[in-house]
């Protein structure tokens, strides 16, 4: 299997897993059983697996926020719930959520195949040096199959960011520089969503941008320039290395049959709407499944 054509396709199966940040179901769970109403819901639910983890820890894991955003939420958000009960709350809210945006999808063969499938890729990624994948990967699997393939997508996604996080150190891209190049490419969040999701002031974004202007990886009109070009795309191809494993254990055939019918999937998610508009860039959503 080649590593660049296996992720560039596995990449919109990211919105299976990522309803789970967006959708009022998960929110208005994790905050009955404790949290507030804020970006504490986010952090804590992707931390929690990892047990009552400093703030720093947060930070390191999950790379392009801010430090200072998370010390905010993290670890006061132990007090108010423990991880064990944020965990059952998220899954709790991924499970409604996808009841409603695949309806009757929920009951379908196709569904429950996609979720053996996404399975035996999930269950074949190696925890070395991916902390959040492991700590994801020791928890219990769901029973129902839409869980189970929420779950699957959710192992697959860490253990690419996890390895993404190498590939990001590889090239020498911070935190923030590694988010605002990759928003130059247009394929992730828009420039305000991104920089304001992810808690950095306009002076902390703008030191930045400075900063890979001098080291001509961004042009005056924050565009890439060729460096900064070539810098993302080893990234990337990195990446797409450091995350084939899990699919070539599934094999060609079994990657090509889940994204068959991943698609269907991927879609009713997308039309669905619980995705902001306004958070990424054009070529996010629309077009983002290979042709």
């Amino acid at each position: 299997m080649d590593a660049t054509a296996v992720g560039r396709y596995a990449k919109p199966l990211d919105a299976l897993h990522a309803v789970s940040y967006f959708a009022p179901e998960v929110t208005d769970s994790l905050v009955d059983a404790g949290l507030e109403k804020s970006g504490m819901c986010y952090f804590a639910s992707r931390s929690a697996a990892m047990g009552r983890v400093a703030p720093s820890v947060v930070a390191a894991t999950f790379y392009n926020f801010n430090p200072e955003l998370i010390r905010g939420f993290i670890p006061r958000a132990w007090d108010l719930a423990t991880p064990e009960r944020i965990i059952e709350a998220r899954y709790r809210g991924v499970d409604a959520v996808l009841r409603r945006v695949l309806g009757d999808k929920i009951e379908s063969p196709d569904l429950a195949e996609a979720a053996d499938l996404a399975a035996i890729a999930a269950r074949a990624a190696q925890p070395e040096g991916r902390p959040l994948f492991a700590a994801h990967a020791d928890l219990p699997w769901p029973d129902e199959p839409h869980l189970q393939l929420w779950h699957a997508m959710t192992l697959l996604r860490e253990h690419r960011g996890d390895g993404h996080i190498i590939a990001l150190n590889v090239v020498g891209l911070s935190g923030i520089e590694a988010l605002m190049t990759h928003i130059s490419t247009g394929k992730g969040f828009t420039a305000k969503f991104g920089r304001t999701r992810r808690g950095w002031s306009q002076e902390q974004w703008d030191d930045a941008a400075a900063g890979l202007r001098d080291r001509e990886i961004l042009d005056e009109s924050g565009d890439l320039t060729e460096l900064g070009t070539e810098i993302r795309a080893a990234a990337e191809d990195l990446t797409d290395d450091l995350g084939l494993a899990p699919w070539e254990a599934l094999g060609e055939s079994g990657f090509d049959r889940l994204l068959e019918i991943a698609e269907q999937l991927h879609t009713a998610v997308i039309d669905s709407g619980v995705f902001p508009r306004d958070a990424f860039g054009q070529t996010w959503a629309a077009g983002t499944w290979p042709s």
